[in-house]
Protein backbone atom coordinates (compact mmCIF):
# COMPACT_ATOMS: atom_id res chain seq x y z
CA UNK A 1 0.00 0.00 0.00
CA UNK A 2 2.94 2.36 0.55
CA UNK A 3 4.64 1.58 -2.77
CA UNK A 4 6.02 4.82 -4.31
CA UNK A 5 4.54 6.94 -1.51
CA UNK A 6 6.68 9.98 -0.71
CA UNK A 7 7.09 10.05 3.06
CA UNK A 8 8.86 12.64 5.17
CA UNK A 9 9.92 11.14 8.50
CA UNK A 10 10.41 13.82 11.14
CA UNK A 11 12.49 12.99 14.22
CA UNK A 12 12.44 15.12 17.35
CA UNK A 13 14.59 15.00 20.50
CA UNK A 14 13.51 11.90 22.38
CA UNK A 15 15.24 8.65 23.32
CA UNK A 16 12.72 6.77 21.16
CA UNK A 17 14.50 8.23 18.10
CA UNK A 18 16.57 5.05 17.89
CA UNK A 19 13.39 3.10 17.10
CA UNK A 20 12.70 5.29 14.08
CA UNK A 21 15.61 3.59 12.30
CA UNK A 22 13.52 0.40 12.13
CA UNK A 23 10.47 2.36 10.96
CA UNK A 24 12.48 3.77 8.05
CA UNK A 25 13.69 0.25 7.19
CA UNK A 26 10.08 -0.96 7.07
CA UNK A 27 9.05 1.96 4.86
CA UNK A 28 11.94 1.35 2.47
CA UNK A 29 11.12 -2.34 2.34
CA UNK A 30 7.59 -1.36 1.28
CA UNK A 31 9.16 0.64 -1.60
CA UNK A 32 8.25 4.02 -0.15
CA UNK A 33 10.46 7.02 -0.87
CA UNK A 34 11.74 8.38 2.44
CA UNK A 35 13.34 11.68 3.35
CA UNK A 36 14.33 12.37 6.94
CA UNK A 37 14.08 15.71 8.72
CA UNK A 38 15.63 16.09 12.18
CA UNK A 39 15.31 18.76 14.83
CA UNK A 40 18.59 19.91 16.43
CA UNK A 41 17.71 18.02 19.63
CA UNK A 42 17.19 14.77 17.68
CA UNK A 43 20.87 14.75 16.69
CA UNK A 44 21.74 14.07 20.34
CA UNK A 45 20.07 10.66 20.09
CA UNK A 46 20.76 9.44 16.55
CA UNK A 47 23.15 10.72 13.88
CA UNK A 48 22.20 12.12 10.47
CA UNK A 49 24.80 9.84 8.87
CA UNK A 50 23.04 6.74 10.21
CA UNK A 51 19.67 7.93 8.92
CA UNK A 52 21.15 8.87 5.56
CA UNK A 53 22.53 5.35 5.16
CA UNK A 54 19.15 3.81 6.08
CA UNK A 55 16.94 6.12 4.00
CA UNK A 56 19.24 6.45 1.00
CA UNK A 57 18.80 10.24 0.99
CA UNK A 58 20.58 13.17 2.56
CA UNK A 59 19.11 14.14 5.93
CA UNK A 60 17.77 17.67 6.40
CA UNK A 61 18.57 19.25 9.75
CA UNK A 62 18.63 23.03 9.37
CA UNK A 63 16.05 25.56 8.24
CA UNK A 64 18.84 27.92 7.17
CA UNK A 65 21.14 25.45 5.40
CA UNK A 66 22.22 27.18 2.14
CA UNK A 67 22.90 23.87 0.38
CA UNK A 68 19.47 22.50 1.32
CA UNK A 69 17.78 25.63 0.03
CA UNK A 70 19.69 25.35 -3.25
CA UNK A 71 18.48 21.77 -3.74
CA UNK A 72 15.22 20.90 -1.97
CA UNK A 73 14.31 23.54 0.61
CA UNK A 74 11.56 23.34 3.17
CA UNK A 75 8.83 24.49 0.75
CA UNK A 76 9.88 22.02 -1.94
CA UNK A 77 10.06 19.23 0.63
CA UNK A 78 6.62 20.18 1.97
CA UNK A 79 5.17 19.97 -1.55
CA UNK A 80 7.01 16.73 -2.30
CA UNK A 81 5.51 14.79 0.61
CA UNK A 82 2.47 12.53 0.36
CA UNK A 83 2.67 11.95 4.13
CA UNK A 84 4.57 13.49 7.03
CA UNK A 85 5.29 11.15 9.95
CA UNK A 86 6.80 12.57 13.16
CA UNK A 87 8.24 9.80 15.32
CA UNK A 88 9.02 10.44 18.07
CA UNK A 89 6.91 13.55 18.67
CA UNK A 90 7.97 15.12 21.96
CA UNK A 91 5.74 17.20 24.24
CA UNK A 92 7.69 20.30 23.17
CA UNK A 93 7.17 19.66 19.47
CA UNK A 94 3.49 18.83 19.95
CA UNK A 95 3.00 22.16 21.75
CA UNK A 96 4.80 24.08 19.01
CA UNK A 97 2.90 22.26 16.28
CA UNK A 98 -0.42 23.17 17.91
CA UNK A 99 0.26 26.92 17.91
CA UNK A 100 1.79 26.96 14.43
CA UNK A 101 5.37 27.84 15.26
CA UNK A 102 7.95 27.59 12.53
CA UNK A 103 11.25 28.01 14.34
CA UNK A 104 12.97 24.94 12.92
CA UNK A 105 12.90 23.01 9.66
CA UNK A 106 10.42 20.33 10.78
CA UNK A 107 7.82 22.70 12.26
CA UNK A 108 8.10 24.98 9.21
CA UNK A 109 7.62 22.01 6.90
CA UNK A 110 4.46 21.03 8.80
CA UNK A 111 3.06 24.54 8.30
CA UNK A 112 3.87 24.49 4.59
CA UNK A 113 2.60 21.04 3.64
CA UNK A 114 -0.89 20.00 2.56
CA UNK A 115 -0.03 16.33 3.14
CA UNK A 116 -1.58 14.47 6.10
CA UNK A 117 0.52 14.73 9.26
CA UNK A 118 0.97 11.78 11.63
CA UNK A 119 2.46 12.07 15.11
CA UNK A 120 3.72 9.28 17.38
CA UNK A 121 3.97 10.91 20.84
CA UNK A 122 6.83 9.85 23.10
CA UNK A 123 7.49 11.34 26.55
CA UNK A 124 7.55 10.71 30.26
CA UNK A 125 4.24 9.34 31.53
CA UNK A 126 3.65 12.34 33.79
CA UNK A 127 4.27 14.76 30.91
CA UNK A 128 1.87 12.80 28.72
CA UNK A 129 -1.02 12.89 31.17
CA UNK A 130 -0.63 16.58 32.01
CA UNK A 131 -3.79 18.45 31.02
CA UNK A 132 -1.94 20.89 28.76
CA UNK A 133 -0.40 18.03 26.77
CA UNK A 134 -3.80 16.38 26.40
CA UNK A 135 -5.33 19.70 25.31
CA UNK A 136 -2.61 20.11 22.70
CA UNK A 137 -3.21 16.62 21.35
CA UNK A 138 -6.99 17.08 21.27
CA UNK A 139 -6.62 20.35 19.38
CA UNK A 140 -4.29 18.83 16.81
CA UNK A 141 -6.52 15.82 16.22
CA UNK A 142 -10.00 17.37 16.48
CA UNK A 143 -9.42 20.82 14.99
CA UNK A 144 -6.34 20.55 12.80
CA UNK A 145 -6.78 17.06 11.35
CA UNK A 146 -3.47 15.66 12.59
CA UNK A 147 -3.52 11.87 13.00
CA UNK A 148 -2.19 10.54 16.30
CA UNK A 149 -0.62 7.10 16.68
CA UNK A 150 -1.30 6.55 20.35
CA UNK A 151 1.64 5.85 22.68
CA UNK A 152 1.92 2.61 24.58
CA UNK A 153 2.20 1.79 28.26
CA UNK A 154 5.28 0.26 29.78
CA UNK A 155 8.65 0.88 31.39
CA UNK A 156 10.29 4.10 30.28
CA UNK A 157 13.94 5.13 29.93
CA UNK A 158 13.63 7.36 33.01
CA UNK A 159 12.52 4.40 35.13
CA UNK A 160 8.85 5.35 35.31
CA UNK A 161 6.09 3.03 34.17
CA UNK A 162 3.00 4.30 32.37
CA UNK A 163 1.59 5.59 29.09
CA UNK A 164 4.06 7.57 27.02
CA UNK A 165 6.28 5.06 25.23
CA UNK A 166 6.32 5.66 21.47
CA UNK A 167 4.33 3.05 19.54
CA UNK A 168 6.53 0.31 18.14
CA UNK A 169 7.78 0.81 14.54
CA UNK A 170 5.65 -2.12 13.35
CA UNK A 171 2.56 -0.49 14.87
CA UNK A 172 3.32 2.85 13.21
CA UNK A 173 3.93 1.11 9.88
CA UNK A 174 0.61 -0.74 10.15
CA UNK A 175 -1.20 2.52 11.03
CA UNK A 176 0.18 4.21 7.89
CA UNK A 177 -0.71 1.22 5.74
CA UNK A 178 -4.27 1.12 7.08
CA UNK A 179 -4.62 4.86 6.47
CA UNK A 180 -3.67 4.51 2.81
CA UNK A 181 -5.99 1.53 2.46
CA UNK A 182 -9.00 3.37 3.93
CA UNK A 183 -8.11 6.55 2.06
CA UNK A 184 -9.52 4.87 -1.06
CA UNK A 185 -12.97 4.49 0.49
CA UNK A 186 -14.88 6.49 -2.14
CA UNK A 187 -14.21 4.36 -5.22
CA UNK A 188 -17.94 3.82 -5.82
CA UNK A 189 -18.78 7.55 -5.63
CA UNK A 190 -19.03 9.92 -8.61
CA UNK A 191 -18.68 13.62 -7.84
CA UNK A 192 -19.16 16.63 -10.10
CA UNK A 193 -17.72 19.97 -8.99
CA UNK A 194 -17.90 23.44 -10.53
CA UNK A 195 -15.04 25.83 -9.78
CA UNK A 196 -13.77 29.29 -10.63
CA UNK A 197 -15.43 32.34 -12.18
CA UNK A 198 -17.57 32.53 -15.29
CA UNK A 199 -16.93 35.15 -17.98
CA UNK A 200 -19.88 36.90 -19.64
CA UNK A 201 -18.90 38.48 -22.94
CA UNK A 202 -19.64 42.15 -23.70
CA UNK A 203 -17.91 42.12 -27.06
CA UNK A 204 -15.06 40.04 -28.57
CA UNK A 205 -12.47 41.58 -26.20
CA UNK A 206 -14.36 42.48 -23.01
CA UNK A 207 -16.31 40.51 -20.42
CA UNK A 208 -17.94 40.64 -16.98
CA UNK A 209 -16.38 38.40 -14.31
CA UNK A 210 -15.32 38.27 -10.64
CA UNK A 211 -12.32 37.64 -8.38
CA UNK A 212 -12.76 33.89 -7.82
CA UNK A 213 -9.51 31.95 -8.26
CA UNK A 214 -11.05 28.46 -8.34
CA UNK A 215 -8.57 27.24 -5.70
CA UNK A 216 -11.23 25.98 -3.29
CA UNK A 217 -13.08 23.97 -5.94
CA UNK A 218 -9.84 22.47 -7.26
CA UNK A 219 -8.80 21.56 -3.70
CA UNK A 220 -12.14 19.78 -3.16
CA UNK A 221 -11.71 17.89 -6.44
CA UNK A 222 -8.22 16.81 -5.38
CA UNK A 223 -9.46 15.68 -1.94
CA UNK A 224 -12.20 13.51 -3.46
CA UNK A 225 -9.87 12.04 -6.07
CA UNK A 226 -7.29 11.12 -3.43
CA UNK A 227 -9.94 8.99 -1.76
CA UNK A 228 -10.72 7.12 -4.96
CA UNK A 229 -13.83 8.95 -6.13
CA UNK A 230 -14.54 9.48 -9.82
CA UNK A 231 -14.35 13.27 -10.12
CA UNK A 232 -15.67 15.57 -12.85
CA UNK A 233 -14.39 19.15 -12.57
CA UNK A 234 -16.22 21.84 -14.54
CA UNK A 235 -13.78 24.74 -14.52
CA UNK A 236 -14.41 28.36 -15.32
CA UNK A 237 -11.72 30.80 -16.45
CA UNK A 238 -8.84 29.65 -14.26
CA UNK A 239 -5.20 28.80 -14.88
CA UNK A 240 -4.73 26.00 -12.36
CA UNK A 241 -3.23 22.56 -12.84
CA UNK A 242 -5.76 19.76 -13.04
CA UNK A 243 -5.53 17.51 -9.95
CA UNK A 244 -4.40 13.94 -10.58
CA UNK A 245 -7.18 11.48 -11.53
CA UNK A 246 -9.68 14.30 -12.15
CA UNK A 247 -11.56 14.70 -15.44
CA UNK A 248 -11.69 18.39 -16.35
CA UNK A 249 -14.20 20.27 -18.51
CA UNK A 250 -13.37 23.89 -19.32
CA UNK A 251 -16.21 26.37 -19.77
CA UNK A 252 -16.43 30.17 -19.86
CA UNK A 253 -20.01 31.40 -19.64
CA UNK A 254 -22.73 30.52 -17.15
CA UNK A 255 -24.83 29.08 -19.99
CA UNK A 256 -22.03 26.71 -21.03
CA UNK A 257 -21.36 25.73 -17.42
CA UNK A 258 -25.05 25.01 -16.82
CA UNK A 259 -25.29 22.72 -19.83
CA UNK A 260 -22.33 20.64 -18.72
CA UNK A 261 -23.46 20.70 -15.06
CA UNK A 262 -26.95 19.38 -15.82
CA UNK A 263 -25.49 16.68 -18.03
CA UNK A 264 -22.95 15.42 -15.48
CA UNK A 265 -25.08 15.97 -12.37
CA UNK A 266 -27.53 13.29 -13.45
CA UNK A 267 -24.62 10.83 -13.68
CA UNK A 268 -23.28 11.78 -10.23
CA UNK A 269 -23.88 10.82 -6.62
CA UNK A 270 -22.77 14.23 -5.34
CA UNK A 271 -22.83 17.65 -7.02
CA UNK A 272 -20.86 20.58 -5.55
CA UNK A 273 -21.44 24.08 -6.91
CA UNK A 274 -18.27 25.90 -5.87
CA UNK A 275 -18.03 28.13 -8.96
CA UNK A 276 -18.63 31.88 -8.69
CA UNK A 277 -21.25 32.10 -11.41
CA UNK A 278 -22.07 35.59 -12.69
CA UNK A 279 -25.65 36.53 -11.75
CA UNK A 280 -26.16 38.46 -14.99
CA UNK A 281 -24.97 38.44 -18.58
CA UNK A 282 -25.18 41.02 -21.37
CA UNK A 283 -28.46 40.69 -23.25
CA UNK A 284 -26.90 41.30 -26.68
CA UNK A 285 -23.18 40.63 -27.13
CA UNK A 286 -21.61 42.96 -29.68
CA UNK A 287 -20.08 41.16 -32.64
CA UNK A 288 -17.38 43.82 -33.00
CA UNK A 289 -15.35 45.67 -30.39
CA UNK A 290 -17.38 48.53 -28.92
CA UNK A 291 -15.51 51.73 -29.65
CA UNK A 292 -15.14 54.54 -27.17
CA UNK A 293 -16.75 57.74 -28.39
CA UNK A 294 -15.79 61.33 -27.59
CA UNK A 295 -19.35 62.58 -27.33
CA UNK A 296 -20.34 60.44 -24.32
CA UNK A 297 -18.83 59.64 -20.92
CA UNK A 298 -21.22 56.76 -20.31
CA UNK A 299 -22.08 53.40 -21.81
CA UNK A 300 -25.27 51.50 -21.04
CA UNK A 301 -25.39 47.71 -20.99
CA UNK A 302 -28.63 45.77 -20.69
CA UNK A 303 -28.15 42.75 -18.44
CA UNK A 304 -30.36 39.68 -18.05
CA UNK A 305 -30.30 37.01 -15.37
CA UNK A 306 -28.13 33.96 -15.78
CA UNK A 307 -29.53 30.53 -14.92
CA UNK A 308 -29.17 29.50 -11.28
CA UNK A 309 -27.07 26.38 -11.87
CA UNK A 310 -27.06 24.98 -8.34
CA UNK A 311 -30.81 25.50 -7.92
CA UNK A 312 -31.57 23.85 -11.27
CA UNK A 313 -29.49 20.82 -10.31
CA UNK A 314 -31.11 20.63 -6.87
CA UNK A 315 -34.61 20.71 -8.41
CA UNK A 316 -33.97 17.90 -10.89
CA UNK A 317 -37.02 15.64 -11.01
CA UNK A 318 -34.99 12.55 -11.88
CA UNK A 319 -31.47 11.38 -11.00
CA UNK A 320 -31.01 14.20 -8.51
CA UNK A 321 -27.63 13.95 -6.73
CA UNK A 322 -26.78 15.07 -3.20
CA UNK A 323 -26.34 18.82 -3.76
CA UNK A 324 -23.83 21.10 -2.01
CA UNK A 325 -23.79 24.84 -2.64
CA UNK A 326 -21.47 27.70 -1.71
CA UNK A 327 -22.41 31.19 -0.56
CA UNK A 328 -19.95 34.09 -0.51
CA UNK A 329 -21.47 36.82 1.64
CA UNK A 330 -20.39 40.26 2.84
CA UNK A 331 -23.06 40.65 5.54
CA UNK A 332 -25.67 38.62 7.48
CA UNK A 333 -23.90 35.39 6.49
CA UNK A 334 -26.10 33.05 8.51
CA UNK A 335 -29.36 34.66 7.40
CA UNK A 336 -28.55 34.60 3.68
CA UNK A 337 -26.96 31.14 3.76
CA UNK A 338 -29.97 29.55 5.46
CA UNK A 339 -32.28 31.31 3.02
CA UNK A 340 -30.36 29.93 0.04
CA UNK A 341 -30.33 26.46 1.59
CA UNK A 342 -34.14 26.39 1.69
CA UNK A 343 -34.90 28.39 -1.46
CA UNK A 344 -32.56 26.43 -3.68
CA UNK A 345 -33.45 23.03 -2.19
CA UNK A 346 -29.86 22.22 -1.19
CA UNK A 347 -28.68 19.44 1.09
CA UNK A 348 -25.74 21.49 2.38
CA UNK A 349 -24.46 25.03 1.90
CA UNK A 350 -20.92 26.19 2.67
CA UNK A 351 -20.86 29.88 3.51
CA UNK A 352 -17.90 32.18 3.88
CA UNK A 353 -17.50 35.85 4.70
CA UNK A 354 -15.70 37.67 1.88
CA UNK A 355 -16.21 41.18 3.23
CA UNK A 356 -12.52 41.55 4.11
CA UNK A 357 -11.41 40.66 0.59
CA UNK A 358 -9.03 37.97 1.88
CA UNK A 359 -10.80 34.86 0.56
CA UNK A 360 -10.58 35.30 -3.21
CA UNK A 361 -7.14 34.29 -4.57
CA UNK A 362 -6.06 33.30 -1.05
CA UNK A 363 -4.56 29.95 -0.09
CA UNK A 364 -6.64 29.87 3.10
CA UNK A 365 -10.33 29.85 3.85
CA UNK A 366 -12.86 29.10 6.58
CA UNK A 367 -16.43 27.86 6.14
CA UNK A 368 -19.71 27.81 8.03
CA UNK A 369 -21.69 24.74 7.00
CA UNK A 370 -25.49 24.70 7.14
CA UNK A 371 -27.54 21.56 6.48
CA UNK A 372 -31.24 21.00 6.93
CA UNK A 373 -30.66 19.80 10.51
CA UNK A 374 -27.48 21.43 11.81
CA UNK A 375 -24.60 23.83 11.26
CA UNK A 376 -20.86 23.58 11.85
CA UNK A 377 -17.90 25.94 11.57
CA UNK A 378 -14.71 24.78 9.84
CA UNK A 379 -11.98 27.17 11.10
CA UNK A 380 -9.44 29.01 8.98
CA UNK A 381 -7.04 26.59 7.34
CA UNK A 382 -5.08 25.97 4.18
CA UNK A 383 -7.60 25.27 1.41
CA UNK A 384 -6.15 21.81 0.81
CA UNK A 385 -6.61 20.79 4.45
CA UNK A 386 -9.99 22.53 4.60
CA UNK A 387 -11.10 20.56 1.54
CA UNK A 388 -10.19 17.27 3.23
CA UNK A 389 -12.26 18.19 6.28
CA UNK A 390 -15.14 19.34 4.09
CA UNK A 391 -15.13 16.06 2.16
CA UNK A 392 -15.52 14.20 5.46
CA UNK A 393 -18.55 16.34 6.35
CA UNK A 394 -20.13 15.93 2.92
CA UNK A 395 -19.69 12.15 2.92
CA UNK A 396 -21.15 11.87 6.43
CA UNK A 397 -24.29 13.78 5.42
CA UNK A 398 -24.52 11.96 2.09
CA UNK A 399 -24.48 8.55 3.82
CA UNK A 400 -27.04 9.69 6.38
CA UNK A 401 -29.43 10.52 3.54
CA UNK A 402 -29.05 7.19 1.78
Amino acid sequence: MLNAKKIVVGITGGIAAYKTILLIRLLKKANAEVRVVMTPAAEAFVTPLTLQAISGNAVATSLLDPQAELAMGHIELAKWADMVVIAPATADFIARLRVGMGNDLLSTLCLATSAPIFIAPAMNQQMYKRSITQQNLQNLVNEQGVLCIEPESGEQACGDTGVGRMAEPETIFEFLTDYVKTAQDLQNITVTITAGPTQEAIDPVRYISNHSSGKMGFAIAKAFAERGAKVNLIAGAVKLDTPQNVKRFDTLSAIAMEQKALELAQQSDIFIGCAAVADYRVKEVATQKIKKTDDSDEMTLTLVKNPDIISNVAHLAQNRPFVVGFAAETQDLQKYAKSKLQRKNLDLICANDVSNGQVFNSDQNCLHLFSQKSDKILPLADKSKLAQTLVNEIIKLYKEKQ
